[in-house]
């Protein structure tokens, strides 16, 4: 006779330390970011290709655009900018203001989409300038 004894396949997927969820780095977000913007509609090859949602990656889209998902804070940043000439209608006190603060030649004036005016030395550093626009964004 044979032994008719029934040995279970059973096999134990343990969830790991960290959960179910993938935790991403902010320098990797910004990688898969860049990574789906180098050609036309790569988002969703991106997405498929790291195993992550559409809708995560459009959300870590809308944060780089908004300035809110930094993976190096040394990087430059660029944002469109328009030449107009030069406006003669403001007071004479604050370009001889410009001129003895040693700003008068090289400086640099930023008219941001909300409105506001910064103005500021053409030597200053691109991440301290980034810094500062969003600032005035905010305010």
């Amino acid at each position: 006779m044979t032994d008719h004894s029934f040995i279970s396949q059973v096999e134990v997927l343990s969830v790991t330390d960290t959960g179910r969820r993938r935790r991403w780095t902010d320098a990797e977000k910004v990688r898969i970011v860049e990574e789906s913007y180098a050609a036309p509609r790569m988002a969703a090859a991106t997405a498929r290709r790291h195993e992550i949602s559409r809708s995560l990656l459009t959300r870590w889209r809308r944060l780089a655009r908004e300035g809110l998902l930094i993976g190096n804070a040394d990087r430059a940043h660029f944002a469109a900018v328009a030449v107009t000439p030069e406006v003669t209608a403001e007071p004479a006190a604050t370009d001889a203001q410009c001129r003895a603060d040693g700003m008068g030649h090289g400086r640099v004036e930023i008219i941001l989409p909300n409105g506001r005016r910064l103005v500021t030395a053409a030597s200053t550093e691109t991440s301290t300038l980034a810094r500062l626009i969003q600032v005035v964004e905010r305010a």
